[in-house]
């Protein structure tokens, strides 16, 4: 993290954590200095740290120059709307962290602020893979989020059935995102609409309960605490949806991981098969269910790879290669 100073005393921040937010979590000395840290890669999240103490808290800013005040409001309405569901359907406190919601403030550019839980990201964990070459963590970590994934979705499965149709909307933004940048040619962009086609008309992907699913599964999203202590974060996308949804986020991200860095993906095969493995365990029948869930994660790991393709910060070449990848998982 890179420290920016003491946050201003005139800044209306200052007195919303000195007024609302510290006094939940330290019952005595007033505050008078408060650090600020910024996260890497990130210019919305914060760490703000009051000098005596050293509490800390997250500050998450969904408000961004030039952007709807209204989006803005409605996401992190969200985020802090799902943080208490979370935490108050319990699922496991011993082993699964979900931070403590502590302010939220519209007139601070649409801020949540957060419980500060730390740990290790899952990106983190797949960086000292392939430093060490050593699996037995990443193993461990990918059967801990398959857990946690697995308790999340069914303790709120529903009655009623995936509408699979209903990611078709993100589907398209994503398409006409990579058309605008130039990172997909109109043959590719008719072939991924034909695949598409043949999942619309497989009965297998309305066939599951809906679920709430994360919604934003990306290895930076779960933290791990010792001893064996998952923590989700950024929970702004939540809704009920296919459980493979997630799943096959994290199978895209994997394969992402392994192909960015080593130009060999099929090294992930074997995380992603043990993933998938593990998280199936949590069902009566593991082999039904391990059927279930990898004849319909294709889908959404492809359409995770053509949603990272259209990242700015990615050099054309390597986006090409997220694309042909897509289409081979589309196909099949």
């Amino acid at each position: 993290m890179k420290y920016l100073g003491r946050l201003a005393r005139q800044d209306p921040l200052f007195a919303y954590l000195r007024e609302a937010i510290f006094p939940q979590l330290l019952s005595e000395k007033p505050i008078h200095h408060v650090r600020v840290f910024q996260f890497p890669a990130s210019n919305e999240v914060f760490l703000y740290e009051e000098s005596h103490s050293r509490q800390k808290v997250i500050g998450k800013f969904f408000q961004r120059p030039g952007k709807d005040p209204q989006h803005a409001w409605d996401r992190a309405w969200n985020e802090w709307q799902n943080l208490h569901f979370l935490r108050q359907i319990g699922l496991n406190p011993s082993h699964f962290q979900i931070p403590r919601a502590l302010g939220i403030a519209r007139q601070i550019n649409s801020v949540v602020i957060e419980e500060y839980c730390p740990g290790q990201s899952l990106s983190t964990i797949l960086n000292q893979y392939l430093a060490t070459q050593q699996a037995d963590l990443l193993y461990a970590r990918l059967t801990d989020l398959a857990w946690f994934l697995a308790k999340l979705h069914n303790h709120t499965a529903g009655p009623g059935k995936v509408q699979f149709n209903e990611q078709f909307t993100y589907f398209d933004k994503i398409m006409a995102r990579l058309q605008r940048r130039q990172r997909i040619s109109d043959a590719q962009l008719r072939e991924t609409y034909h695949y598409r086609e043949h999942w619309q008309h497989d009965s297998s992907m309305w066939s599951d309960q809906d679920v709430l699913i994360h919604g934003d599964a990306t290895p930076s999203n779960f933290l791990f605490a010792n001893p064996r202590k998952i923590i989700a974060i950024d929970l702004e996308r939540m809704k009920r949806a296919d459980r493979a949804y997630d799943l096959g986020m994290i199978a895209g991200e994997i394969h992402h991981h392994f192909l960015r860095n080593t130009h060999h993906a099929a090294q992930a095969e074997p995380f992603i098969g043990h993933f998938l493995w593990e998280y199936s365990t949590h069902f009566p029948d593991r082999q039904a269910a391990f059927a279930a869930i990898t004849r319909r994660v294709p889908f959404y790991m492809g359409m995770t790879l053509l949603r990272i393709a259209r990242n700015s910060w990615l050099d054309w070449r390597y986006s090409q290669a997220l694309v042909h990848a897509a289409l081979s998982v589309l196909r099949r």
